[in-house]
């Protein structure tokens, strides 16, 4: 390069930390070029957005993810030896099973019936309580219905959905979240371990066809079945996604308490609407911040350089509130999806890219239909709305409802167990 740049003195992890999902926002502000420059626990980085980034981020041939995660997100969310970590061929015959469990209409309906199953199943228990915190209620509905689609045996779904959501939640926060992420993690890892080993000596049966039986037969390139901490690792990143639809469902909760109108409408039985309000919930609702990769080589991205070994940052909160690519990107308007649905890579609040050969989540469509399959099935509940903090505070990472979105005196009519019977 001609020119190699030179990264900002001053470290902005704890302004990162301070501000959360503003900090990137906040940035951009104050820059006038195609690029945010920052330091990163000592890193150069590089803060990209739009349709464009997007697409050069998830090229191979500039970006890698493989050594950009940090030690802490592997021991936490994604787990050490995963998909995640994978780059290339080994990244794309790994990502082939993921594919083959996830995408695909008959895959995503059944993990949604059986999600709604047990949705519907529980519901009738929250009459009569004097408070159901929404956000603890679906982590374990999703629990029960991605356990039992995946063929993974469960004994008691709290303590496993409780495991997931910290896994989730303590990812990205040093201090006490995070330890209990890196606890949940160990011990789920370890459950799932001595399940796949009972199925590899034969005291234990993965149902055919079920997701836990593609990956315990899973092979890598060389032709050798994953190990079984490995395979664990990767039935979790199957259930804990799955379980973090949660933070979605109670952003439904709280998004149908400040828009009666928006409730009105998912009651109307429209399933266009219901997608619509999934895309819109994915998009205002903060989720992941930003992703990470490395530089694979000196590059250039409109002319700004970018030095090999540079961090590479994808703004996904940023790209979702750009005035540039969605109107009035801060209200809450799920019409503007309908008849129009998103293009690859303008909505990423799951990444972007190609889902078959990059790092795009293979789980996105599953997120979308079962946001469109609960999120009626919750407008046709009626039920009071306590006194609560509905705070949700941009410096909180991941973001979530304080209180979790509490509904009171909750009334259960038929037709809210089946959206579609009331459907004029």
């Amino acid at each position: 390069m001609n020119q190699s740049p030179r990264a900002p003195i001053i470290d902005s992890s704890p302004a990162l930390l301070a501000q959360g999902y503003g900090w990137l926002p906040g940035r951009w502000q104050r820059t006038d070029g195609p690029v945010v420059r920052a330091r990163l626990m000592g890193q150069h980085a590089v803060a990209l957005r739009g349709p464009q980034a997007v697409r050069f981020f998830y090229d191979e041939r500039h970006v890698e993810r493989r050594t950009a995660l940090p030690g802490p997100v592997l021991s936490t969310l994604f787990g050490h030896g995963a998909v995640h970590t994978l780059d290339g061929q080994a990244h794309r015959l790994r990502k082939d099973m993921f594919l083959s469990q996830l995408t695909g209409p008959e895959a995503v309906a059944g993990l949604v019936d059986s999600v709604a199953a047990v949705w519907d199943e529980t519901v009738g228990s929250w009459p009569g309580r004097p408070g159901v915190v929404l956000f603890d209620e679906a982590s374990r509905i999703l629990t029960g219905g991605v356990c039992r689609w995946a063929g993974v045996p469960l004994d008691d779904a709290s303590a496993v959905a409780r495991d997931m959501v910290a896994m989730v939640d303590g990812f990205a926060s040093p201090g006490p979240r995070h330890w209990r992420a890196r606890r949940a993690r160990a011990h789920s890892e370890a459950w799932l371990e001595r399940l796949v080993e009972d199925i590899r000596e034969g005291t234990a049966v993965a149902p055919a066809g079920s997701a836990l039986d593609a990956i315990v037969r899973h092979r890598d390139a060389g032709g050798q079945v994953l190990d079984a901490r490995t395979a664990a690792v990767e039935l979790l990143n199957v259930i804990r996604p799955t379980v973090a639809v949660c933070w979605f469902v109670a952003f439904a909760g709280h998004a149908l308490h400040h828009r009666p109108e928006v409730r009105e409408r998912l009651r109307e039985g429209d399933p266009a609407y219901d997608v619509a309000f999934a895309h819109e919930l994915r998009r205002f609702y903060p989720f992941a911040p930003f992703l990470g990769g490395r530089a694979v080589t000196d590059l250039r991205w409109r002319e700004e350089p970018i030095p090999a070994g540079t961090l590479v940052l994808l703004d996904l909160y940023g790209q979702n509130h750009d005035p540039g690519l969605w109107e009035e990107p801060y209200a809450f308007d799920p019409p503007r999806f309908l008849g129009r649905p998103p293009r690859r890579d303008e909505l990423v609040p799951q990444g972007g890219g190609d889902r078959a050969a990059g790092h795009r989540c293979p789980g996105e469509d599953v997120t979308v239909a079962l946001l469109a399959a609960l999120a009626p099935r919750l407008a046709r509940l009626d039920y009071d709305v306590p006194v609560q903090d509905l705070r949700i505070p941009l410096t909180r990472m991941p973001a979530r409802v304080r209180s979790g979105f509490v509904m009171g005196a909750v009334r259960v009519p038929t037709s809210a167990r089946d959206p579609q019977r009331a459907a004029p």
